[in-house]
């Protein structure tokens, strides 16, 4: 059964395997036949190989970025989460542009995630 104790364990280790990129780390987030949406209106990534694929072809620079996110509720397997990615300058300490973001996740029974779909709205307060 998912908790929120397993669910933020699970977003910690998906911003680890972020900021890694450890095609390892990344496959241990995802069931094998996975669903992956970068947004509610995009075409899904559909299985495991092809999430960690497609995350290695899209690498943001190292030391550049940063999140953090939250359970906001839990129903069964489903979960709903909110955070935010912060992007920084090469110094890694100017920040360029952050995006609030939802995540809607479900889990399957060993607690692999078999659906992850994202809303982001970037800050109308940065500069870039």
């Amino acid at each position: 059964m998912i908790t929120n104790e397993s669910v933020s364990l699970w977003l910690a280790n998906y911003v680890e395997a972020w900021k890694s990129y450890d095609p390892d780390a990344i496959g241990a987030l995802f069931s094998e036949d996975a669903h992956y949406y970068y947004s509610p209106y995009s075409e899904p990534l559909e299985g495991r190989e092809t999430i960690v694929a497609s995350w290695l072809e899209n690498r943001d620079k190292a030391g550049t970025y940063t999140a953090e996110y939250r359970v906001i509720a839990t129903n069964g397997n489903l979960v709903v989460t909110s955070g935010r990615s912060s992007y920084f300058e090469d110094d890694g300490k100017t920040l360029v542009r952050e995006y609030d973001n939802v995540f809607v996740i479900e889990f399957d029974d060993t607690g692999k995630c078999s659906l992850f779909k994202e809303w982001y709205m970037k800050n109308p307060n940065n500069k870039a």
